[in-house]
């Protein structure tokens, strides 16, 4: 009986061994360049050329130095995933014990801060080196489901010997992101894995809506502070006159008075109390207020001059604009959507409608509400740097892209980048490009 992916993927749950000396199959004709029985999935097939490409040796584990438990618990205090993992225990934990899983929290550089479970599962996971403080990123040890989830930015299950490396082909994990809902920023994935004769495909779609739930109890998290920032400001505000807006951290807006609300401000990553130049208001004061800051803007017009803006694609998933002009420099960390949007404006100097960014993006020109509104977020930071109409950089801005070493690993996610004739290439060992 000829079997699809799929097949294999559904006939596991009945016949694992059966399905997992089929998988075994695949990965060796794959690693030795012959035909294999069945393609092997899309999602696995693009990893395993990442791994190759980047010198994985398949056959034998390459671990890094476990995080001390001081760092371990540094980084557990200062992620936002502490705020979720009452609700990762509640959806995943008591189903994963009895199902012989353990659940494993990692954060953005696949650093295993949580592992929690069945104790033999436990023990198991140690003689693969899946412990605290492990790096479990996917260009450490291979495709896996906290690694892979993380670059491709969606959730994934990996099966016996669809893992890379052969230790860990007699395992089953399941992985989803768990990302910053203020920002789209990758805070880490969540996995339940086990031995592979507990695999079963709906753990995909379980693991995903929990990492959801997830999610969601971050934006009610962040949607409770502005509130309580809201209480202090609101009497500020009232007695100002003037353009006033007070902001969180991050720079979501809580409340405005003299001007129109926008949901969010650009602040420099170091912003302190002072006169400030912040886009798009300009000339701005800004003094502490609550959990956050009060920015009162001037109405001293600021001087039109050409700005700076590197867009840094170079490194895996820590995507970022950086703008530099005549009052200093800021950043912005990108989100997966928002990193490609502006890779594909810096391509197109002369602009890009919206339905030409859709079939770039999406393969669909149909698709621009959804692009129009990706557009309107990365116009709240970028401000007066983005025109429209068609979207465009505007013309006193100095573009930049820094690039990747390797080609293969600029925007792994993005499908817009798989198009040659959209790729951008830097001459020789130089990882920039100017758009």
């Amino acid at each position: 009986m000829a079997l699809s992916p799929t097949d294999v993927a559904q006939f596991a749950v009945v016949d694992t061994a059966r399905a997992a000396r089929v998988l075994s199959e695949v990965r060796s004709a794959a690693l030795s360049g012959q035909r294999a029985p069945i393609a092997p999935r899309p999602v696995i097939e693009q990893s395993w050329d990442r791994m190759l490409r980047s010198g994985i040796d398949p056959e034998h584990d390459r671990r890094s130095g476990l995080l001390a438990p001081d760092e371990v618990r540094r980084r557990r205090e200062s992620t936002e995933l502490r705020h979720v993992m009452p609700v990762l225990r509640e959806g995943l934990l008591s189903v994963a014990d009895v199902a012989h899983h353990i659940m494993v929290v990692a954060d953005e550089d696949g650093r295993v801060l949580w592992r929690e479970g069945s104790p033999a599962v436990l023990r198991r996971a140690d003689g693969l080196g899946f412990e605290l403080g492990a790096d479990w990123s996917e260009d450490v040890v291979g495709t896996n489901g906290v690694g892979t989830p993380a670059v491709v930015r969606r959730p994934v299950q990996v099966f016996a010997s669809e893992h890379f490396v052969r230790s860990q082909t007699t395992w089953t994990c399941t992985g989803a992101p768990i990302t910053d809902p203020r920002d789209g920023r990758l805070l880490g994935v969540v996995d339940v894995s086990g031995p592979l004769e507990t695999m079963h495909p709906a753990t995909l779609a379980w693991v995903d809506s929990v990492a959801k739930l997830a999610e969601a109890r971050l934006r009610e998290l962040h949607l409770a502070s502005l509130e309580r920032l809201r209480a202090v400001a609101a009497p500020v505000l009232s007695r100002l006159g003037g353009r006033a807006l007070a902001v969180d951290r991050d720079g979501w807006t809580a409340a405005v008075t003299g001007m129109p609300y926008t949901n969010r401000m650009s602040l420099p990553k170091s912003l302190s109390a002072g006169r400030r130049w912040l886009a798009p208001l300009g000339p701005c004061s800004v003094e502490p207020l609550g959990e956050g800051w009060l920015i009162r803007a001037s109405d001293q017009p600021a001087p039109r001059v050409d700005t700076r803006v590197v867009l840094d694609l170079s490194r895996p998933r820590r995507w970022s604009v950086t703008a530099t002009g005549y009052a200093g420099s800021w950043s912005h960390e990108l989100s997966p959507r928002h990193a490609e949007l502006l890779y594909l404006l810096a391509l197109h100097r002369d602009g890009r409608s919206a339905a030409g960014l859709a079939e770039d993006v999406f393969g669909d020109p149909g698709r621009t509400v959804t692009v129009r509104a990706e557009m309107s977020r990365i116009r709240r930071y970028l401000g007066g740097l983005l025109e429209h109409r068609p979207y465009r950089f505007a013309e006193h801005a100095e573009v930049e892209v820094l690039l990747p070493a390797d080609p293969h690993d600029l925007l792994p996610h993005a499908r817009s980048v798989s198009t040659p004739s959209l790729r951008v290439t830097s001459p020789g060992k130089d990882t920039s490009s100017s758009a």
